[in-house]
């Protein structure tokens, strides 16, 4: 594969080199194909009888039509299967149909042709086969000076008053800003203000004439009025938009709707060139949409029709309703108009999510006075001019689309969705699209597809044609091979006329009618051939898997062992598997190796079984040979007790340590330090012992104990001694604590009492204090009393 590489890679730089163009599709090679197309499902060719039904079936098959290729009792779907296999079966490379789908460039102008060609190739023809992925190489370079045409579409509500006064004076700014980046630049202006009904206007006839506070100051309200049309003369949009007055409406929104969808439908009436085409939308409020037109008794849809009169207005605007988003979204995709929504801060946000929904649009916050407008309007094209986003048109059912960019020299980056997308495109870049195809369906003739940049004027035309058919030219009729009159050869098999059946239209159906017909046995009397095959003149042509006099045994019908069929080491007849002479089993899955099994202690290290070459351990142990048991004691556990009998006489087997401790060989080691391999184990009697686990095989274990140490062992003594001190510390502390928490608790006491007893308080009244009770006496009752008394 690497050498096919190599000689591909210095075919494409001889051809460069020569003069010759890149090529711009990749066409897969069928010895290739294997390697990128899905893997082939199981039987995916088979059970078809002719050649069109194998080509239909999956990209990768291939029918032979080379004539006797098939035995006598073979079926024909025998014809159909994998290149590989047909080659290998002995069918000859010229007698393969094999229809590959292929692409041929019709027309291909070098990038920059004439100063004007940003997309290539221009016209392509594709071949699709049903399933293939068609790769299309689309190139896409920016260039400098591209003509521009600029509709300038302003609401003329009142609220817009002062900014009509800057629009005056905007016209010779405008264009000498956009000179600047291209030579061929044009303007035209149009106005909106609402539908002339209620409520969105007054229809009281005087305020349909003066619908502004003062009179005079006014125009009669309106729907849309195209102004001018497309002009490189500034002079000429400055006096048109001088002659514009104010008008007005009642509610807030407008009907900006209509006036876009009538500038993007009225092209010939604007003057669109075939060039960048953009429509600057400026207001200071919201839009009216589909629906708001019934309440004022306007139901039918907008028809999506041009409706201006001689004077430019939208002259149905009382008939039909506002357009909603998708009727102005794919009317400005359809025109390749971009537009550029120039509003004000309030209402930004409600036109940023507008712009979502139409694709290559911008939002721009525009000043109170619109004295920003130049510079918002540049901004936006330079922001739309340089995103490149690669779309198509409507595809016919059963055809899939998806895109992949290559943008600045970067790795090839998988687009979501159904377009191809490049930002920040500088000029005289080249970026790369990748255009994948793939059709499901067959087209009934060749279908028209349009491949195009959104804001610019050219267009790739793509033709698609489905290849579902077989092209064979050994076409005969009524040849030899098929028995003369009773048949037709195409592409190797024989079509038999009406009457007439088997592989060369040897037999009539007349034949087979009769009981002993030789398919089916002689007591039976269920379906010819067991429904697996097909009868011709006496004898079974079975299919698929199946085999048999009468087709009665399934080759495909034993049982699978992790879903292959006996387990990839036997073959199925008739329903069971014969397996290899190293494999056993119903499925041939049990292999009669135990090398998987061996370890060094015997099978599965003594402790099971082998099965199939895998160990079956006993109760307690696990793993691969039985090697892992957590119940199980250590090597220093198993000989801790013949270690001490031996070396001291002591511990559980001193009684009869030479019989339970025969297999045990015990020497004293004179060394005093420990490795890390020594057993470190503690007796009955709390001593501790030191043994070193030296050979363990054969049935015989060699220890080598250390000596013990002279003296008592004091280990416990000193760790209950340690943990004594801790406690009484710990106590210390405590008490320590609370006696000093006691004693500042009964300072803080005395304190208190003491400053209790000093304390003197002020008994005098508070001046601000009044009783609650108020005393009055009758001076008449006090004067009668001293009358009495005199």
């Amino acid at each position: 594969m690497r050498a096919r590489t190599l000689a591909i890679s210095l075919g494409l730089l001889l051809a460069l080199g020569s003069g010759q163009r890149e090529p711009y599709a990749e066409v897969l090679d069928p010895e290739e194909a294997p390697e990128r197309e899905d893997l082939l499902p199981s039987g995916a060719c088979r059970r078809v009888t002719s050649c069109k039904e194998c080509i239909l079936s999956h990209p990768r098959c291939a029918w032979c039509k080379q004539l006797n290729f098939t035995a006598l009792n073979e079926a024909e779907d025998r014809r159909c299967a994998q290149r590989q296999e047909l080659l290998a079966r002995g069918c000859p490379p010229e007698e393969l149909e094999e229809p590959r789908g292929r692409q041929e460039v019709l027309q291909d102008e070098p990038l920059g042709h004439q100063g004007a060609t940003q997309l290539a190739p221009q016209n392509v023809r594709l071949q699709m086969r049903l399933g293939e992925t068609q790769r299309l190489r689309v190139r896409f370079r920016r260039v400098e000076g591209y003509p521009v045409d600029l509709y300038y579409l302003m609401d003329l509500s009142y609220s817009m008053k002062d900014d009509l006064e800057r629009v005056r004076q905007l016209g010779h700014s405008l264009l000498n800003q956009l000179r600047r980046v291209t030579s061929s630049v044009r303007i035209g202006f149009g106005s909106f203000v609402d539908k002339t009904v209620l409520p969105f206007v007054s229809t009281v006839p005087s305020k349909l004439q003066h619908p502004c506070p003062k009179k005079g100051e006014c125009q009669p309200p309106f729907s849309f009025r195209h102004v001018l049309p497309l002009t490189d003369n500034a002079s000429a949009f400055k006096h048109k938009v001088e002659q514009q007055n104010i008008s007005g409406n009642l509610d807030s929104p407008e009907g900006g709707f209509d006036a876009i969808l009538q500038a993007a439908l009225c092209q010939e009436q604007i003057g669109w060139r075939n060039v960048s085409r953009l429509l600057v939308f400026t207001s200071d409020d919201t839009f009216h949409t589909a629906g708001d037109g019934k309440l004022g008794g306007i139901f039918m849809p907008s028809d999506g029709r041009c409706h201006l009169d001689a004077d430019g207005f939208y002259s149905r605007s009382g008939d039909f309703d506002y357009p909603s988003v998708g009727q102005v979204a794919h009317a400005l995709s359809t025109a390749n108009i971009q537009p550029i929504f120039a509003v004000t801060s309030p209402t930004l946000p409600i036109y940023q999510e507008l712009s979502k929904l139409i694709p290559k649009s911008a939002v721009g916050e525009l000043k109170e006075d619109s004295s920003n407008v130049v510079q918002l309007i540049m901004e936006a094209y330079n922001s739309l001019s340089s995103s490149v986003t690669l779309e198509h048109s409507q595809a016919p059912p059963g055809i899939h689309i998806s895109y992949e960019s290559q943008c600045k020299d970067t790795e090839i980056r998988k687009d979501t969705g159904t377009q191809g997308q490049c930002n920040q495109v500088l000029i005289n870049q080249t970026v790369n699209f990748w255009v994948n195809i793939r059709a499901t369906e067959c087209l009934s003739g060749p279908h028209l597809l349009k491949l195009k940049a959104l804001g610019f004027s050219e267009e790739l035309s793509l033709e698609l044609n489905t290849l579902c058919d077989c092209n064979c030219s050994d076409v005969q009729l009524q040849a030899p091979y098929c028995n003369g009159v009773h048949g037709d050869l195409e592409c190797g098999v024989c079509s038999c006329a009406t009457g007439r059946v088997g592989p060369r239209c040897e037999c009539s159906e007349a034949e087979l009618s009769l009981p002993n017909s030789g398919c089916r046995p002689s007591n039976g009397t269920g379906p010819l051939c067991s429904g697996k095959g097909q009868c011709h003149c006496g004898r079974c042509s079975c299919s698929g898997q199946s085999s048999g006099d009468f087709c009665e045994c399934d080759n495909a019908g034993c049982e699978r062992h992790e879903g292959i069929l006996c387990a990839g080491f036997g073959q199925c007849v008739c329903g069971v598997c014969h397996c290899d002479a190293n494999h056993t089993g119903p499925a041939c899955e049990c292999s009669k190796d135990t090398s998987k099994c061996m370890s060094q202690n015997g099978v599965c290290n003594g402790h099971g079984s082998c099965h199939c070459n895998q160990c079956r351990c006993l109760e307690g142990y696990y793993g691969i040979q039985c090697d892992q048991c957590p119940g199980c004691k250590t090597p220093c556990e198993k000989h801790r007790d013949c270690a001490e009998c031996e070396a001291f006489e002591t511990g559980p087997l001193a009684s009869n340590c030479s019989l339970a401790c025969a297999h045990v060989n015990v020497t004293m080691s004179p060394t005093p330090l420990l490795d890390d391999g020594w057993c470190k184990e503690r007796t009955v009697d709390n001593q501790l012992l030191f043994f070193l686990v030296e050979n363990e095989a054969d049935g015989r274990v060699v220890l080598r104990v250390r000596p013990r140490e002279k003296g008592a062992d004091h280990t416990q003594a000193i760790v209950l001694g340690c943990i004594g001190g801790i406690v009484a510390v710990g106590l210390g502390f405590i008490l320590a604590y609370r006696l000093m928490v006691e004693i500042y608790d009964r300072r803080e006491f005395h304190r208190f009492e003491k400053e209790r007893r000093q304390l003197n308080w002020n008994q005098d009244d508070n001046p601000l204090y009044k009783s609650a009770v108020t005393t009055t006496i009758n001076p008449q009752y006090q004067s009668q009393n001293e009358g009495s008394s005199g």
